[in-house]
């Protein structure tokens, strides 16, 4: 524990670890604080015995009855929920009845564990405020009470504008959380229905309570309520997933391409559970003179933050590609997006840009601490791009520069760009990781047996599942471009 909490905890006076040599039980000399002499004599002074003050004394919370105190002078209580006692406490509930004779006598009450049910009872609407505290579990309302706010101030309201259930409409909007007993005449069993389809879990009649009924009808009613808002919660929760779904979603790029001849395949697994969206991004344009801009990337760190700054540099990627600029200019700028939308200077991403030339048999290519891109062209094993003179990652070094180096593809071609959490799995049980050599030569088998674009890609990511023992802990993304001359597609020109 820091010296400051160890402090905090014991006040002064109770003796700690950190402060002057003290024995506990023993103040420190008042001569001493006050500036006195060391050598002043000093008597051990007791300390009283630490009480607890109750919310009641304190102002805080209206004052509970408490039960008697046991015959034997013990000072127990016989609550074995009360405070002091290792078991939790039982319910408490509130009766709302305003009858100033008390008419209403309810027996003695326990729950399903035998512990005495605390009652407490308010008069009007005013004391429900005043007695609505947290530890209140369930309100048994009389419906019979005088209607509304108003009532409770002792205003009576007109017949016109009166409303039988205005007191209970009242009690739930103070108690939203709270269960709530409808009490009425056993002649009345329609009001009572109408108080359960306001909101009340159940109806009770005055003149057919006892002791083991009531019991029942308040922890059955308290259960409700903890389902209620427990089922509440659940769909809640589930517009929320649901919500968040579609904005992901929403988020996910979409590849402009047409008009090209290229075909374009993608997989996206992001690293966190339920999750649809993670730190890794990429997209794919065609712009006006023919060219295909395509980019991959990598925000560090795997949370919601990164997720939207990975978005951020992808849209950004997106305007500035179609405004003209390429290579170095492009990334330069990226990297000064990602200065100011980053939550902190420990934030950096990796980055891979390909820019296709029109006719498709070469192209620019800019890496930025980025894994380099893999292609396979017929009668040639597949391979990495080269890739001595790529840049740091974005956001490592503020003057950096990112080559733009021209590589040619020829006729045809595979082009795959991938993330880092493909070649990252594990191989087995070991700490050996599948890497780049691994990752081509599983890509070359994929091919060898004939594999292409869609399936291609998801072969080569259920493998590197299956060779990690399970779900990858990193984001991955992978996407393909393909080029085949002579290959008819509509939009083809």
């Amino acid at each position: 524990m820091p010296r400051a909490g160890c402090r905090a905890a014991f006040p002064r006076g109770l003796g700690y670890r950190y402060g002057p040599r003290l024995v506990w039980g023993v103040r420190p000399s008042p001569h001493r604080a006050l500036g006195g002499r060391e050598g002043t004599p000093r008597m051990p002074v007791p300390i009283p015995r630490q009480r607890a003050i109750p919310a009641a004394e304190g102002g805080q919370a209206p004052a509970v009855p408490t039960p008697d105190a046991a015959p034997d002078g013990s000072g127990r209580t016989g609550d074995p929920g009360g405070p002091g006692t290792t078991g939790s406490p039982g319910l408490t509930l509130l009766l709302v009845e305003d009858d100033p004779g008390g008419s209403l006598s309810l027996p003695e009450l326990e729950d399903s564990a035998g512990r005495p049910i605390r009652i407490r009872t308010a008069r009007n609407l005013t004391e429900v405020e005043r007695l609505l505290t947290d530890d209140v579990h369930c309100i048994l309302l009389d419906l019979a009470l005088p209607g509304g706010p108003d009532a409770a101030h002792g205003t009576d309201r007109t017949p016109a504008d009166a409303d039988e259930l205005t007191p209970l409409r009242h009690v739930l909007r103070l108690a939203p959380r709270h269960a709530v007993l409808a009490l009425t005449t056993s002649g009345d069993a329609e009001r009572g229905a109408r108080a359960v389809r306001v909101g009340a879990q159940d109806y009770l009649f005055r003149d057919e309570l006892d002791g083991r009924l009531l019991s029942r009808a308040i922890q059955y009613a308290v259960e409700r309520k903890r389902a209620d808002a427990a089922q509440r919660q659940l769909t809640e929760s589930r517009l929320r997933a649901q919500e968040n779904a579609r904005l992901e979603r929403g988020l996910l790029p979409t590849p402009l391409l047409d008009g090209s001849p290229l075909r374009f395949a993608s997989r996206y697994r992001p690293g966190r559970s339920r999750a649809l969206l993670g730190g890794d991004f990429y997209d794919t344009v065609r712009t006006p003179d023919g060219s295909v801009h395509v980019m991959i990337g990598d925000v560090c760190g795997h949370g919601p933050d990164e997720a939207a700054l990975g978005v951020e540099l992808r849209i950004a990627w997106r305007a500035l590609t179609f405004a003209g600029l390429v290579g170095d200019e492009l990334l330069s700028t990226l990297q000064k997006v990602l200065e100011h939308e980053r939550p902190n200077e420990e934030i950096f991403a990796t980055l891979c840009t390909v820019d296709i030339a029109p006719d498709g048999r070469r192209a620019g290519l800019c890496l930025a601490g980025h894994p380099s891109p893999l292609i396979a062209r017929p009668g040639r094993p597949a391979e990495l791009l080269p890739y001595d003179d790529g840049g740091p990652a974005l956001g490592l070094l503020p003057r950096a520069r990112w080559p733009r180096r021209q590589v040619q593809l020829g006729g045809t071609w595979s082009l795959m760009l991938y993330t880092d959490g493909l070649i990252e799995g594990r191989i087995g049980r070991g700490n050996q990781r599948l890497g780049q050599d691994g990752m081509v030569e599983m890509v070359r088998r994929k091919i060898a047996a004939g594999l292409r674009g869609d399936e291609l890609l998801e072969a080569a990511v259920t493998e590197v599942r299956e060779l990690n023992g399970g779900e990858l802990t990193d984001d991955v993304a992978v996407l393909l471009l393909d080029r085949e001359p002579g290959r008819e597609r509509d939009g083809e020109r």
